[in-house]
Formats: structure tokens, sequence, C-alpha cells
């Protein structure tokens, strides 16, 4: 046992070394390619399900949509408990106080379990309503309601496999979450072929396939914390009787429920907006932001990396490191999604194609797809403002910030243009969100930035 307690202390003391010591822009990359990977791989399969559904029909691909937005609000509560703790654990890392870095744990993973449950079976009982209020047509209810039916069973498996990720990431172990991830994403694919393409089950099969991987995921995630390959630990016994504790999680998590909640919002106003003009709207529409979520999945990674990097060094006092992380992922996030930007501007309507070739489909989402793609140059900087600001504890800024891609500049924007310009206003509201976002977002973290700079230079040298 004594042994063993030794073990664990070396390896959390190689840990603090880890994360305090090696070069910020080598360990941003180490944290950041995992969880690319990741990013990737998820996205990849949320677009394989786009890609089989997409062999039903117009209104199937919809549905895809519509149900995209219900996943929105699952990851929402979930992000809010992993960030929220995710970011309190490592700042309790980083100040060497593993005790309540267990406790934080073991209580967002119960809150997010019990989250996911309660929407489970709010969703179920009020289905057909929820499709409608998502954005549902009547053509594309049948499908919406059936491939809802899996993604809200599953609800539990996949908040609290939020939970688990994130605080891996945090942790400074993000391979690990890759693993999980990764895993449940790829028998996801897998299940997707078989039960569409073999088992002939339509829509069904989609839902059957996504709630199995996210199990799969759930089980492999868990598996780390209960081998030891965490510093914090998950078990009832040390869940908080602190009700202060939950509010401070819920508040550092708070940016993340806003984002998620308002990207569910926004999803419901753009299908309802885009579903004035019939399904191929609603589907281009869905399609488009799939393709963009995964091109946009290479810089969110790279900035994913940054987060625990920047939370523990807060925590550990080494605000030097905070603002060169900042630098490093905001050019690296311009750098990859600016050529990718550009490249993808070749050839737009070959890539809605791939998933859906309904010609007015395609036209709709060639004109929606080269100017979100415009969007993806402004976007780096807002999001690794609101990264900065959640894992060092900013809670306000952070949550402002939060509000603004998905809410408060994308839904007036929406409403003001589609009523304006018709089809050409959503398709070109999401980046001129995006561009009013970049210019709210940037004089709060070049002042921030300028604090962190001074804090350096008062810190008493070692």
């Amino acid at each position: 046992m004594k042994q063993e307690t030794e073990e664990w202390r070396a390896a959390e003391k190689k840990q603090y070394e880890k994360m305090t010591e090696t070069p910020v822009s080598k360990l941003i990359i180490m944290l950041g390619i995992p969880t690319t990977i990741s990013m990737l791989v998820t996205n990849i399969y949320n677009m394989a399900d786009t890609y089989f559904v997409g062999e039903l029909g117009t209104s199937a691909s919809g549905a895809v949509g519509v149900v995209f937005g219900l996943m929105a609000i699952i990851q929402a509560f979930g992000f809010m408990f992993g960030h929220g703790a995710g970011s309190i654990i490592s700042r309790r890392l980083g100040a060497k106080d593993v005790e309540s870095a267990t406790r934080f744990a073991s209580t967002s993973f119960v809150s997010a379990l019990a989250a996911g449950g309660l929407i489970t079976v709010l969703g179920l009982l009020f289905l057909e309503p929820l499709m409608r209020l998502l954005g549902s047509t009547d053509t594309i209810l049948p499908y919406a309601k059936t491939y809802a039916i899996f993604i809200l069973i599953a609800a539990p498996f996949m908040a609290s496999s939020c939970v688990m990720n994130n605080i891996l990431r945090y942790e400074g172990r993000a391979a690990l979450a890759m693993v999980g991830l990764i895993s449940g994403s790829v028998i996801n694919i897998f299940g997707d072929w078989f039960l569409m393409t073999r088992c002939h089950l339509g829509v069904e099969g989609a839902g059957i396939s996504t709630a199995v991987s996210q199990l799969i995921s759930f089980g492999i995630l868990f598996y780390m914390f209960s081998s030891n390959k965490t510093q914090s630990r998950l078990a009832l016994r040390y869940v908080t009787r602190e009700p202060k504790e939950v509010l401070m999680i819920c508040k550092t998590g708070l940016p993340s429920l806003m984002r998620q909640g308002l990207s569910s919002v926004s999803t419901m106003m753009l299908n309802g907006q885009a579903g004035v003009y019939g399904d191929a709207a609603v589907a281009a529409m869905s399609i488009v932001n799939r393709i963009c979520m995964f091109v946009f999945s290479v810089g969110l990674g790279i900035g994913q990396g940054f987060q625990p990097v920047s939370a523990f060094n807060y925590g550990a006092k080494k605000y030097g490191r905070v603002r060169k992380g900042f630098y490093f992922t905001i050019t690296a996030g311009e750098v990859l999604l600016g050529a990718i930007a550009v490249l993808g501007m070749f050839f737009p309507a070959q890539l809605v194609a791939v998933f859906q070739n309904d010609p007015e489909v395609v036209a709709i989402g060639e004109v929606a797809l080269r100017v979100q793609l415009v969007a993806l140059f402004f976007q780096p900087m807002t999001v690794c403002a609101n990264m900065m600001f959640q894992s060092i504890g900013k809670n306000g800024r952070a949550t402002l910030l939060a509000m603004l891609r998905s809410g408060l500049c994308f839904i007036p924007v929406l409403l003001l243009l589609s009523n304006t310009m018709g089809l050409t206003g959503v398709e070109v509201s999401q980046t001129v969100a995006d561009i009013l976002s970049f210019f709210i977002s940037l004089p709060f973290a070049l002042h921030f930035l300028r604090e962190l700079d001074q804090r350096e230079k008062e810190r008493p040298k070692i």
C-alpha cells in the first residue's frame, strides 16, 4: 500500500512538472493533437450519420439537422459540468490540492448523469412537441422522432461522457480521452453502415448505432478513472455535501451551458427560418453546419489543448505561460483554419453533394458553405478568448463571450437578414455573427493579456 502511494505521488509530481515546465507551444501541441484527432473522428461519425441518412432522401437529411439541436441540449449540460469541474480541478491540481479535485470530479459526474436522465424522461414524454420546437416540418417529423428516441435513451451516458472527457483533458491526459471518444466514433460509423445498408433499418439503425456507441464510449472513459490512470477519482462517497461547491461548478461551466444551449436555440431558429423555403433548405443548412464543424474541429482541438495549460499554470501563478499559450494557440488556429477555408472554397458544391445530391440542396448549400468558410478566419480569436477566461475562472467574461456567436449576435442577425434578404440572409447569418463576435471579443482579450503581463512582472522570482 505504501509503495502504491509513493508511486502515485511520484506520478503526480511528474505530471505537475510536465504541465508547468514543458515549453508552452510543445505542451499545447502534445495535448491538442489527441483532442484534435478526437474532434475530427467525432465529427466524422456525425457526418457518417448525415451521409447514410442522406441516402434515404431530403426529409431524412433534414431530420439529422433537427436532432442535432437535441444533441446540443444534452451536450450543453455535459459541457457545463465537464468544463466547470475541469477548470476547477486543473487549477486545484496546479495548486497541489488533489483531494478537492476528486470531490469536484465525482460531483460533476453524478450531476451530469442526473441531468441526462431528466432530459431522457422529459424528452420521451414530449417527443413530438420537442421535435417541432427544434424546427421539424411535417415531412421531416417521422424521421426526426425515430432518430431522437435513441438519442434520448443515450442522454445520461452522453452527458456524463462529456464530463469524463473534459476532466481527462484538464488533467493533461488528452490521449486517454482520445481513446474513449475514438472507440465510440469508430463503432458508430461501422454501426451506421451495418444497420442501415445491411439490415435496412433506415433512420432507426442510425439511432441505434449512435446510442450503442455512446454507451461503449462511456464504459471506456469510466475505466480510465476506475483503473487509477487519473489523479482525481469518481465515486459516490466523494460527492460534495456543500451546495456552494455545486454552484461553483455550475458558475464556472455556465459559459459552456450558454454556448451549447444557444447553439441548440440557434439550430432550432435556423431550421425554422430555412424551413420556410422547404426541406431542401433545412437539409442544406444541416449539411453545411456539419462540414464547417468538421473543419472547425481542427482549430477547436488546438484550443482545447490550450485550456488545461492555461488553467493549470494560472493556478500555479505562472502567468507568462498563460499569455504565451494564448498567442501560440490563436496563431496556430488562424494558419490551420485559414488554409482549410481557402482550399474548401474551390469546390463547395462537390462537398455538399457528397451528403445529398439533390440539385436544390446543392445549390443552397454551395452558397452557404462558401460564405461560412470565410467565418473561419474570425473564429480562432473569439474561441481562444472564451476558453482562456473560462479555464482561469473569469466566469462573467467567459459567459458573455460564449453567448455571442450563437446567441447575442447570431439570433438578431438571423431574424434581421432572413426578413430583409430571404434565403440569402439565412445563408450568410452565421458569418456576419462570427465577424461581430470577433470585434466584440478582441478588446476583452487584449486587456487581460496586458494584465497577465503585469502580473508576471510582479511575481516573485524563485
